[in-house]
């Protein structure tokens, strides 16, 4: 079924964890295709996948990283700096340019919106305007600009649209697609999750929380002394990093509970509480999510309704002057628009993979220098038997009666030596034994430069103290 460009605008407004973008950069190459089958097999007797998947966003050269966020000492105003017209000729979206919730899918759709609007406030009847990225800020500015009547050329570098929302649609390794970008929504998420009902695509909830270390069930940790820790650090006269901040207030950020709950921060953020600021600091994960179970890639084909699209054409070079803007594609050729729509992500603009003539304004520049590109890693995993025992009947319950719907869905690693600290179980909601690990921080930056072998081991290494004891 089709996604028309009124319903997907709907939800336009809603807030979405741990969204990433994607956008542009010189290489023709397309990103590397994640890997979709069970090849890689663990050197051990430890159990093996019947499906495997992966991101690697932090070494993606059409990414570069994960959401952006704001590091320790950096002002909120850095994002408005980013987000302001240059000349009329060159407007800014994309998450990083939201300072209500960068880093989230909210941030994209309100991103694409406002420098759409910016961009109509220029431009006269039938310009022609490029936008160069085809993911959620791309394709939502987009879909405003045509709706305006102007001629719009979308340039994506992949040769895909969606950038960090990522659908891996395989039947015979997936009973549901595997979502290896921006996938779980959050309670404030209702307008688009309607627009997600309306459309028959099927959700799951996610709620509940399992602590565990090698040695058994750990009581939950509780998020309320990392929140104290930010109110009161945010009374001060210099903003302190999230670890600063704890370690003042009596914490120990390497306690193995509180190592688990700071690595789901960085899981959601992409950043490590020795860098992230607390005077505007990370949003803290949720307790419920509800996840898709279809291909998300109709979503941005929707928005994109209307517009020419370019896939796999990564622009290199922006060349703009009072007569209009010049863009450099990768292989070689030049093409002139009116105005341009730029939504590359800030790790791109932070590696100068795209050139501007002139450069950009020191405002501009300032802003992508102080602001920080997280990292997140997400690796989907599915087996053939549960990994967890089912918790024991309630009482009045008999064997086989227990709710698998009551199981929890959020597990949390305590300490040991793991590269993966947070999984989503999607069995109690879906019937299939499917395990997400998300990672952020240094340890994705890490992950991510695994080859598919080691990081696999890495995966079930760090699932141990889940694992169901042989019979």
């Amino acid at each position: 079924m089709r996604i028309t460009r009124r319903t997907l605008l709907i939800g336009a407004g809603a807030g979405v964890l741990g969204v990433l973008l994607a956008s542009c950069t010189p290489e023709p190459a397309p990103s590397p295709t994640p890997d979709r089958s069970p090849t890689p097999k663990p050197t051990s007797d430890a159990i093996t996948p019947a499906a495997f998947a992966r991101s690697s966003w932090s070494t993606d050269p059409f990414a570069l990283g994960a959401a952006s966020f704001t590091p320790v000492g950096t002002q909120a105003t850095a994002r408005d700096a980013l987000a302001e017209p240059i000349d009329d000729r060159l407007f800014l979206s994309g998450e990083a340019t939201d300072s209500e919730a960068p880093g989230t899918m909210a941030a994209a759709l309100r991103s694409g919106e406002r420098a759409a609007e910016q961009l109509l406030r220029a431009a006269d009847a039938g310009e022609r305007v490029a936008v160069i990225g085809a993911g959620l800020a791309g394709a939502t500015a987009a879909s405003r600009l045509v709706a305006d009547g102007l001629q719009v050329t979308v340039f994506e570098a992949r040769d895909r649209v969606g950038g960090r929302i990522h659908s891996v649609v395989d039947d015979k390794a997936w009973p549901f697609p595997a979502q290896l970008g921006g996938w779980l929504f959050v309670a404030s998420d209702n307008a688009l999750l309607d627009s997600l009902n309306a459309l028959d695509i099927r959700t799951a909830p996610i709620a509940g929380s399992l602590w565990r270390s090698s040695e058994g069930d750990v009581g939950a940790v509780s998020a309320e002394p990392v929140q104290a820790a930010i109110a009161t650090a945010q009374q001060g006269l210099t903003d302190t990093s999230l670890e600063d901040a704890l370690t003042a207030a009596g914490a120990d950020p390497t306690e193995p509970g509180l190592a688990a709950l700071l690595a789901s921060i960085a899981a959601s953020s992409g950043a490590d509480a020795d860098e992230a600021s607390t005077w505007f600091p990370p949003i803290l994960p949720a307790d419920e999510y509800t996840a898709p179970l279809a291909d998300l890639t109709p979503v941005v084909e929707g928005l994109l309704e209307g517009a020419k699209l370019s896939l796999s054409s990564p622009v290199s070079r922006v060349a703009y002057d009072e007569a209009g803007v010049s863009l450099g594609i990768a292989s070689g050729e030049s093409l002139s628009f009116d105005r341009v729509l730029i939504t590359v992500p800030l790790g791109v603009l932070k590696s100068e993979g795209l050139q501007f003539a002139p450069a950009l304004p020191f405002g501009h520049r300032g802003a992508i220098d102080d602001l920080g590109m997280g990292r997140i890693e997400t690796v989907w995993l599915r087996f053939d038997d549960p990994l967890i025992a089912a918790t024991p009947p309630a009482e009045g319950e008999t064997e086989g009666e227990t709710d698998a719907a009551a199981e929890p869905a959020i597990w949390h690693v305590v300490g040991g030596d793991v590269s993966i600290r947070t999984w989503i179980n999607l069995a109690p909601a879906t019937g299939e034994n499917i395990v997400v690990g998300l990672v952020g921080g240094d340890a994705a930056a890490d992950f991510a430069e695994l080859d598919d072998q080691k990081a696999l081991e890495a995966a079930i290494a760090s699932l141990a103290p889940f694992l169901t004891a042989p019979a």
